[in-house]
C-alpha cells in the first residue's frame, strides 16, 4: 500500500455498511453526543470508581493477632452473646436474628415465632437468676 487513500473504494465501502446496518453505522459519534449524555457518563464513572474503592477495602487483608484477615472483619460489630439467654453464639444464621429480633436462633424459636408483635411491644422473657 503506497499510502494513497483511494477515496472511490472508502466510499463503497460506506455505501455497502449503510445498505447492510443503516445510516447509524456510519456517522460520526459525536453526532449524537451531547451535555446530558456527557453528565451521565461522568456520573457512570464516578458510580463505577466508588464501587472499585469500596471492593477494595473490602478485600485489603491486614495482621490481627498474627492472623491475615480482611479489613472490613475487624471493622464490623460481631455480637456474640444473646442479650435475652447469655449464650455465646458463632453461628452465622445466629446473625440474621441477632439483626432484626436482637436474640440467637434459639431464642427465636423459643419466645419470637409467632409472636413477633409480642416480642416488638417489648416483651422479654425472665432471666434465670431473676
Amino acid at each position: 500500500m503506497t499510502g494513497k487513500k483511494d477515496y472511490n473504494e472508502i466510499a463503497k465501502i460506506e455505501k455497502a455498511i449503510k445498505e447492510k446496518y443503516g445510516q447509524e453505522a456510519i456517522d460520526n459519534p459525536k453526532k449524537f453526543w451531547n451535555e446530558e449524555k456527557e453528565k451521565e457518563r461522568l456520573e457512570q464513572l464516578k458510580e463505577f470508581y466508588d464501587r472499585q474503592y469500596r471492593n477494595q477495602d473490602e478485600k485489603e487483608k491486614t495482621f490481627y493477632k498474627g492472623i491475615l484477615v480482611s479489613k472490613t472483619l475487624i471493622n464490623r460489630k460481631s455480637r456474640q452473646k444473646c442479650p435475652c439467654c447469655g449464650k455465646y453464639s458463632f453461628d452465622q444464621k445466629d446473625d440474621v436474628y441477632f439483626t432484626k429480633f436482637d436474640a440467637c436462633f434459639d431464642c427465636y424459636i423459643n419466645y419470637i415465632e409467632g409472636r413477633e408483635e409480642r416480642w416488638s411491644s417489648g416483651w422479654r422473657p425472665p432471666k434465670e437468676n431473676e
